[in-house]
C-alpha cells in the first residue's frame, strides 16, 4: 500500500508517494489558485502515470493521504474569508482595534491602523461577566444575547466568533451562547474562544478566535469538495491535514480548528527537516525551502524545531502553537524590478503559477529569478519538469534585457545581479532565525529543498560561512515527502496563573493529567502508540511576557517537582536573554500538553549503494563570472560514495543543483548530495 503526501504551494503542487519499502515516486505540476483541488487531482494523475496506472488504480492502492494546504493562509492574506460577527463581553468589543496599545512601527506617525477582520458594526457586546477566577459576576443576559443574534441574522453573517472575558476559566456562558447560535443560525460556522484558545491574554484569544471563524468556512468547503472528488474516484482511506504545529489532524478536527492550518504548507518542510536530522544523524539543521513564490526557513536544534504562539499572518495574530518559521517573499517566481534610484530589487511580488515567469511562455513578461537562471545557463530549457514544460530562453532573455536597460548594465550582469540580490535576501532570513536569536549558524548544516533552492543554496551558505549543505534526492517535493513522517498531534493548554511558591506539586500534576486525558479523548479510537509532551509557560513576577519551558524528562512524582521547574526556567531564561534572576519569584502562567499518536514510521529511502557505476556526465555552458563548460550529472543515478568536485550541475526531473568551484560533493547512502564548502 502507498502513502501519499501533497503540498499545494503558490506556484507548484508537489506530491510524493512512498511504499512499504520506502521507495518514493514524486510528481510536480502547476498549482490552480482558483480551485486548488484541480491541481491536486492533476498531480495525482501524474503520480499514477509514473506508477503505470490510472487515478482510480492509484487511489485503490493508497492507505492514507497527508495534505498541506494554503486555503486558510490565502483566505487571510487575500482578505477573502467569511463574513464574520463577533460576540464579546459588553464593553469589550474594541479589543481588536485597540490591540495592545502599540504599533508595528511605533515612531511612524503616519502609519494607518490595520483594518480588523470584523468591522465595528458586527462586533456586538453581550451582557455577561466572569471574574478572573471563573465565578459568575453578571449572569448571561438572555435579552441582550437575543438582540445580538437578531443583529447577526440581519447582517447575514456566515461565521460567528464568541469571546467572553475570562471564558478560559469558565466556559459556561460561551457554551450557552453556542447553543443559542446553533438554534438561531444553524448554518453559521461558530468558534468559541474556550475551545479555540482556552488561555489567558484577551487580545490574542479574541484575534485567534476571529481568525478561526474567518477562515473556517473556506477551509471546510475546500475539504468537503476534496473529499467528494476523491470518493468519486474510489478513494476510501484517511485524509490527514498538516497543522501549523508540525503534526497532522483528521479532517473533522481541521474543520473545527481551521486557524491551526494557517501555516500548514511550510510546516511540512520542517517536518521533513526533522526526519532528515534522524537519517543524517545530524541534529543541528537549518531548513531552507525555496519554492516558486517564497522561501521558508526554520532552525532545528538537537533535531527539533521551536514552537511559538506569536505568529502574525496577513496582519492577523494567531496565538495557537506553530513551528517558528520565517517566510520571505523570495522564490523562483519573484519579480525583479528597478526603482527610481536605479537600484535593483527582487520580490516580494511573484509571478506565481499564472502567468508565471516569462520563460514559461504563458503571457508573463517581467523578469524573475527563474528567468535569470535560464539566461545564466543554469536551467536546461528542454528538460524543465522532466520536459513537460519547455522553457522559452528567448523570452527569458528579453525580460532580463528590460531590467538591464533600466540598470544600464549588460544582460548577463543583470541576470547575475538578480541572483545575487535574492541570495542576499535569503541569507538575511537565515540570520533572523539564528544570529538574532543568539545562535551561530556556522555550526549548523543547511538542508536545501524546494524546486528553486539547489541553484542558490551554496552561495547563501557561503554568505553565512556555513560549511555543509545537504540536498535530499526528493528535494523538489521534500515538504510533501516529509508530511509522511508526521504524527497525529493535539496541543492543549490550561491557564493557571500562580507564583510557584504558592502552587503545590499535586496541583501541577492534576493540571497535566487533565490535559493529557482531554488529548487522549480527542485521539478517539486511535490504536497506535501514544506519548505526551509537557511544558510550562513561565515568567518572573514583574514581567509581562512568558517563555516556554520544556518539562519532558521530569519525574512528575518527584518531591522537588516545582524546584526543578523553577531551575529549568532560570536556565532557559539565561539561554535566551543571557541573564537569569534566581532570587526573583517565578510565576507559572500556562500548563501545556501535546498528546501525540504515533503513525507508522516513514521507511528510509532505498540504499544508493545498490546502484551501478555513475553514467558519464553531459556537458553544459554556464555563467560563473565567465562562460564555463561544466559536467551535468544525473542526480538519481549516482551511487553512494561517489564524489564530484565543483563546478558541476546535478539534475533530476524536478530540480537542478549548482555546485561551484571549491565545493566537494559526496553521495550519501540514501542517494543525497552532501556538499562541503571550502
Amino acid at each position: 500500500m502507498l502513502r501519499i503526501g501533497i503540498d499545494i504551494g503558490g506556484t507548484f503542487t508537489d506530491l510524493a508517494a512512498v511504499d512499504e519499502r520506502g521507495r518514493a515516486v514524486i510528481a510536480k505540476c502547476a498549482s490552480t489558485p482558483r480551485d486548488p483541488a484541480e491541481g491536486l487531482l492533476e498531480g495525482l494523475r501524474l503520480l499514477a502515470a509514473e506508477l503505470g496506472t490510472d487515478l482510480r488504480g492509484l487511489l485503490a492502492r493508497t492507505a492514507s493521504i497527508v495534505h498541506g494546504t494554503t486555503v486558510a493562509t490565502n483566505a487571510l492574506l487575500e482578505r477573502k474569508g467569511a463574513r464574520v460577527g463577533l460576540l464579546t463581553t459588553e464593553g469589550h468589543r474594541d479589543v481588536l482595534e485597540m490591540r495592545e496599545g502599540l504599533k508595528d512601527d511605533r515612531y511612524n506617525l503616519r502609519m494607518p491602523p490595520p483594518v480588523p477582520l470584523v468591522p465595528r458594526a458586527r462586533r456586538l457586546g453581550v451582557r455577561e461577566r466572569m471574574r478572573f477566577d471563573g465565578t459568575v459576576l453578571v449572569p448571561l443576559g438572555r435579552a441582550s444575547l437575543a438582540a445580538a443574534l437578531r443583529r447577526l441574522v440581519r447582517d447575514g453573517v456566515e461565521a460567528v466568533a464568541v469571546c467572553y472575558l475570562h471564558a478560559y476559566r469558565n466556559p459556561a456562558h460561551e457554551r450557552a451562547t453556542g447553543r443559542a447560535l446553533a438554534r438561531r443560525l444553524p448554518r453559521a460556522h461558530v468558534s468559541l474562544s474556550s475551545e479555540v484558545l482556552p488561555q489567558i491574554k484577551e487580545y490574542e484569544r479574541v484575534w485567534t478566535t476571529v481568525v478561526n471563524a474567518y477562515v473556517g468556512p473556506a477551509l471546510a468547503r475546500y475539504l468537503a469538495s476534496l473529499a467528494a472528488r476523491l470518493r468519486a474516484h474510489g478513494y476510501r482511506g484517511d485524509v490527514l491535514i498538516m497543522q501549523s504545529h508540525g503534526g497532522v489532524a483528521p479532517v473533522r478536527e481541521s474543520r473545527r480548528l481551521a486557524a491551526g492550518a494557517v501555516l500548514s504548507g511550510p510546516a511540512g518542510g520542517v517536518a521533513a527537516g526533522r526526519y532528515c536530522a534522524r537519517l543524517l544523524g545530524e541534529g543541528d539543521l537549518i531548513t531552507f525551502d525555496m519554492g516558486g513564490t517564497s522561501t521558508d526557513i526554520a532552525l532545528l536544534a538537537h533535531g527539533e524545531p521551536q514552537l511559538t504562539g506569536e505568529k502574525t499572518v496577513g496582519g492577523a495574530r494567531v496565538a495557537l502553537p506553530a513551528i517558528d518559521i520565517h517566510t520571505l517573499g523570495a522564490g523562483g517566481g519573484s519579480v525583479a524590478w528597478v526603482d527610481a534610484g536605479r537600484i535593483l530589487h527582487v520580490g516580494p511580488e511573484s509571478a506565481g503559477a499564472d502567468p508565471g515567469p516569462a520563460c514559461y511562455a504563458r503571457g508573463g513578461t517581467r523578469a524573475t529569478v527563474t528567468d535569470a537562471n535560464v539566461v545564466l545557463g543554469y536551467l536546461d530549457p528542454a528538460s524543465f519538469l522532466g520536459g513537460r514544460i519547455a522553457l522559452d530562453a528567448g523570452a527569458a532573455r528579453t525580460a532580463v534585457e528590460a531590467v538591464a536597460a533600466r540598470l544600464g548594465a549588460s544582460t548577463l550582469a543583470a541576470a547575475e545581479g538578480i541572483a545575487r540580490v535574492v541570495d542576499t535576501s535569503m541569507a538575511e532570513g537565515i540570520t533572523l532565525v539564528s544570529v538574532r536569536r543568539g545562535v551561530d549558524p556556522r555550526r549548523f548544516a543547511l538542508v536545501s529543498f524546494g524546486g528553486a533552492a539547489g541553484l542558490h543554496v551554496t552561495r547563501v551558505a557561503r554568505l553565512l560561512e556555513i560549511r555543509r549543505v545537504v540536498v535530499p534526492s526528493v528535494a523538489a517535493v521534500l515538504s510533501a515527502w516529509g508530511m509522511l513522517a508526521t504524527d497525529l498531534r493535539y496541543e492543549l493548554v490550561r491557564s493557571h496563573v500562580s507564583e510557584i511558591g504558592r502552587m503545590t506539586a499535586a496541583g501541577l500534576r492534576r493540571h497535566f493529567a487533565a490535559l493529557e486525558r482531554a488529548g487522549r479523548r480527542r485521539l478517539g479510537a486511535f490504536d497506535g502508540p501514544v506519548r505526551a509532551h509537557r511544558a510550562l509557560d513561565m515568567r518572573y513576577g514583574e514581567q509581562i511576557f512568558e517563555i516556554p519551558v520544556d518539562m519532558d524528562g521530569v519525574d512528575l512524582d518527584a518531591p522537588d517537582l516545582l524546584a526543578e521547574a523553577a531551575a529549568r526556567f532560570h536556565r532557559r531564561h539565561e539561554a535566551l536573554y543571557a541573564y537569569s534572576a534566581p532570587g526573583q519569584e517565578v510565576v507559572i502562567v500556562n500548563a501545556r500538553v501535546a498528546v501525540v499518536g504515533e503513525l507508522p514510521v516513514l521507511p528510509a529511502a532505498p540504499d544508493a549503494a545498490a546502484r551501478g557505476a555513475a553514467p558519464a556526465p553531459g556537458r553544459r555552458r554556464v555563467w560563473l563570472g565567465g562562460w564555463v563548460e561544466v559536467p551535468v550529472h544525473r542526480l538519481d543515478a549516482l551511487p553512494a560514495g561517489h564524489e564530484v568536485k565543483g563546478p558541476a550541475l546535478f539534475e533530476s526531473a524536478t530540480t537542478t543543483v549548482l555546485v561551484r568551484d571549491g565545493e566537494r560533493v559526496s553521495v550519501t547512502p540514501h542517494g543525497w548530495l552532501d556538499i562541503r564548502l571550502g
